[in-house]
């Protein structure tokens, strides 16, 4: 195949094929494994080696993203290429784009890396978004809080996930010392949300625009870092059905061909507000891996190689909770490592661990998915399995 037939290919690419991962993490691992048991090759690209993807992957190429003859030969050698997570820079993508496939496509990425170009993205196309605004200078972020009021939320405008990059603010007289704090760089300030839960919609869109859900997902946060997932989210069916059709919605106005999960505020009032994109598979959908005919892992390789999307059908309700490296007794100054015995000893858990070498305080080091009766029996299981393992 010559490299213009590779970048503008609109046959499947079939197994037996090369799938390039921009990114080494626990989505690149867990999509990985979905990609080989379906017969393809999987190609890892990140700064750094024996990581989460690479030790599943069939080659694992360390280069820092800025190295653009690398990301061309990395390219080079693949059929499709795919992203692990959103910050990899626009540059990168144009320069894989040039010997490959990439899909989602940059465009995708560039709007959905940066929240001042996300929001903007979504209050442009009508879609229902957190109250915010651009704050470049101190008097801009007093407007704002004008504006909204005490609480609001402060946040960076690229490169934040699990909290990191926001401050919430709780007084007008705490303005100077955010700006200080964070320091001269792009930020939105954003009204706070007095919400009644969380929840998100992971979907998949196919090269032939076809569009697949997994519902929504009820998601609880603990300091600001996801910490259990159920499904079915115990919601009103209309919520549900709201949800659903504005994470189709989504996907089709950025053209997405994969994986995109919509992460929603459900208001007191019973509104939902879009808070985030993510442009790949979702923590909040993990537990799919289990739970579903088809995972999220296998719907992102399904749509990047052009095949027909799968059953999202639900075969149990289930519930997800991540492992943290706060529960490695090293963390705590002891010896030794959690009790994964415990935790197997219930019979509906599931256990999956990343690979990741050092375990630290807030660190995604794994996750635990029940299955049960009823998303709360599988909730109750769950957390009762992670608090097995200390």
């Amino acid at each position: 195949m010559t490299r213009s037939d590779k970048t503008t290919n609109s046959q499947p690419i079939l197994p037996g094929s090369v799938i390039g991962v921009l990114g080494s993490g626990q989505l690149g691992r867990m999509f990985a494994i979905a990609a080989r048991r379906m017969g393809y090759r999987v190609h890892t690209f990140s700064p750094e080696t024996d990581t989460p993807t690479g030790q599943v992957a069939d080659v694992e190429i360390k280069a820092h993203y800025d190295d653009l003859i690398a990301v061309r030969g990395f390219a080079s050698d693949v059929d499709v290429v795919t992203f692990e997570f959103e910050n990899i820079p626009a540059e990168t993508a144009q320069a894989a784009a040039e010997r490959a496939l990439v899909r989602p496509g940059g465009a995708v990425l560039h709007t959905t890396q940066n929240r001042r170009r996300e929001k903007t993205f979504l209050r442009d196309n009508g879609f229902p978004v957190t109250p915010f605004r651009a704050v470049n200078s101190l008097e801009d972020l007093k407007a704002g809080l004008n504006e909204f009021g005490c609480p609001a939320v402060l946040k960076t405008a690229g490169f934040g996930y699990d909290g990191k990059g926001q401050t919430k603010i709780t007084s007008h007289d705490q303005a100077e010392a955010a700006m200080t704090a964070a320091g001269k760089q792009e930020m939105i300030l954003e009204a706070w949300v007095d919400f009644a839960c969380e929840l998100s919609v992971v979907g998949a869109r196919g090269a032939d625009g076809a569009f697949t859900h997994w519902g929504a997902i009820q998601n609880d946060h603990r300091n600001h870092i996801l910490d259990v997932s159920v499904a079915p989210a115990n919601l009103p069916l209309e919520i549900t059905r709201d949800a659903v059709e504005i994470a189709r919605a989504v996907l089709e106005q950025l053209d997405v061909v994969g994986v995109l999960c919509v992460e929603f505020f459900l208001t007191r009032d019973g509104r939902l507000l879009i808070n985030e994109l993510a442009p790949r598979p979702h923590n909040s959908g993990h537990l799919t891996f289990d739970a579903c005919v088809t995972s999220q892992f296998e719907q992102q390789l399904r749509a990047v190689c052009g095949l027909p999307l799968g059953s999202t059908e639900l075969l149990r309700p289930a519930a997800m909770a991540n492992l943290l490296g706060d529960l490695w007794p090293c963390v705590r100054g002891e010896s030794g490592e959690p009790n994964w015995a415990a935790a197997c000893a219930f019979p509906n858990v599931k256990l999956h661990l990343y690979g990741k070498l050092t375990p630290k305080p807030g660190r995604k080091m794994g996750h635990l998915t029940a299955m049960a009766e009823s998303a709360e029996k599988a909730a109750e299981i769950v957390r009762k399995a992670r608090e097995a393992l200390i």
